[in-house]
């Protein structure tokens, strides 16, 4: 990183500390609208039209930022859009980071998609290089992102993890400052605001609205919002879900959360930009994944999303096939607020699960902790690409059924023992990756991430 570089980003730290260290606290919340929001829900506004680059594109790629080869794949694909991925995908080594932000310096100039960042989401901290504590790795992957694009009129980025409107402003603010001390255009640095949490879904609009000066979308993300819902819902043995494979876009709390995202932009003159495309084709016979990757984009472009994320090079132009010529668009119904919250909180019950979903999130989980801790951030098994979100499903599903001692299709119960009994005939009991996974598993309360259980634990040396 250059001089300028790290005078930006200790200045910006130093402006935004107290406001980034507050925002860490945890939030109380009860599902369903904020009264505090209605004025914002019930007026008439609309977010500022996206620039003219961005109302052809149909398939954006996501891709590791640390990954250099996976990055000219990407650009050999062409995508309409290549998002830079500090978060899901991404484990957050020293040496990671540093790559990262050395890949970003090499499109400089270049000709090609166009650039977006997904940042570390704001509960991420890197040690702090001139002062004790930490600081927001936010902040820093921002203000690397807009020094190696000084020349751009426009940058994206997508926000992720986002939840209550508190965040969103502080976003604003802070894209405000680094618009000023860059010298760039205010609201240059547009943004899509990534609804992947149950209490950003409930405040959708309201974070919306925070950003609407430079707000260009939202973004459908499933697993992470499976995972929040479990997280935030997981302690009442109402909301005990079925497996992950149960939890698809056609059951209907799932359809909920996809038309919402829909209505919402439709009033607000924002774009909606569908989930990524996460399924790995049989190089012998890909098309029942592509196939499976077609469908669930029609129905996307069927409700007016405008495009999707591709995990995968090869998914691509599946993906731009669907989104070039989309099915004829059938909007969602007008619902009242009421009939909103019923919908999305109407998770299926699980009165059981097989035994085979607990050997398969541990399986999940397991192998993704064991490449996260060895600094791989995205991995593919069994025909899926696994990725953070897909593993904190994995291991907050396993902590509810836990909790609730939900009984298995082989009769037995999942009690803390069985949990154990489980995870010592797939792995290693004592390898970081199973002792990781036990601890989130058997604590008292569902942990809201797992890497800050791996900071507490010091599994793997971030300094």
């Amino acid at each position: 990183m250059t001089t300028s570089e790290t005078a930006v980003q200790r200045t910006l730290q130093g402006l935004f500390a107290a406001r980034w260290q507050a925002l860490l606290s945890p939030t109380p919340w009860t599902p369903g609208f904020d009264p505090r929001g209605a004025a914002i829900r019930q007026g008439e506004w609309q977010v500022a039209p996206p620039p003219d680059e961005l109302r052809a594109r149909q398939v954006e790629q996501l891709v590791e930022a640390s990954d250099a080869a996976a990055l000219d794949q990407a650009l050999v694909a062409g995508p309409d859009a290549l998002i830079f991925d500090f978060d899901d995908t991404f484990s957050p080594t020293p040496a990671n980071v540093r790559a990262g932000y050395a890949n970003l310096t090499t499109l400089q100039g270049r000709a090609g998609p166009l650039t977006m960042l997904r940042p570390r989401p704001l509960y991420m901290a890197d040690p702090s290089p001139s002062a004790p504590g930490t600081d927001s790795a936010t902040i820093n992957d921002v203000a690397a992102f807009v020094q190696a694009f000084p020349e751009r009129e426009f940058l994206y980025v997508y926000i992720p993890k986002l939840e209550f409107p508190a965040q969103a402003e502080f976003w604003h603010d802070l894209l405000t400052e680094v618009e000023r001390q860059s010298g760039r255009a205010p609201n240059s640095i547009r943004v899509c605001l990534q609804i992947e949490t149950l209490p950003g879904a409930f405040h959708a609009e309201e974070l919306l609205y925070a950003l609407r000066e430079r707000a260009f979308g939202l973004n459908a993300g499933r697993w992470d919002y499976v995972f929040s819902a479990v997280k935030w819902l997981g302690g009442d043995e109402q909301f005990c879900l079925p497996e992950r494979a149960e939890l698809h876009m056609g059951q209907p709390s799932m359809q909920a959360y996809e038309a919402h995202l829909a209505r919402v932009c439709a009033r607000r003159g924002a774009q909606a930009v569908g989930g990524t495309a996460a399924l790995a084709p049989d190089p012998a016979d890909p098309e029942p994944a592509l196939a499976v990757v077609r469908a669930d984009k029609e129905r996307e472009a069927a409700q007016g999303y405008v495009a999707a994320w591709a995990g995968l090079p090869g998914l691509i132009p599946t993906v731009r096939a669907v989104f070039r010529s989309p099915p004829p668009v059938s909007p969602p119904a007008p619902l009242s607020e009421e009939q909103v919250k019923t919908a999305l909180l109407g998770f299926p019950r699980a009165e059981q699960v097989p035994l085979a979903a607990v050997r398969e999130a541990i399986g999940v989980a397991c192998d993704y902790f064991r490449a996260w801790l060895a600094g791989r951030g995205v991995i593919v098994r069994a025909g899926r690409v696994e990725d953070t979100a897909t593993a904190e499903l994995a291991r907050a599903q396993l902590w509810q059924w836990v909790q609730h001692r939900l009984p298995l299709d082989s009769g037995e119960v999942l009690t803390p023992d069985l949990f154990g009994r489980l995870l010592a005939v797939q792995t290693d009991p004592q390898e970081p990756a199973a002792r990781l996974l036990r601890s989130l598993v058997l604590a008292d309360a569902c942990p809201a991430y797992f890497p800050l259980v791996v900071r507490a634990f010091d599994e793997v040396n971030f300094r």
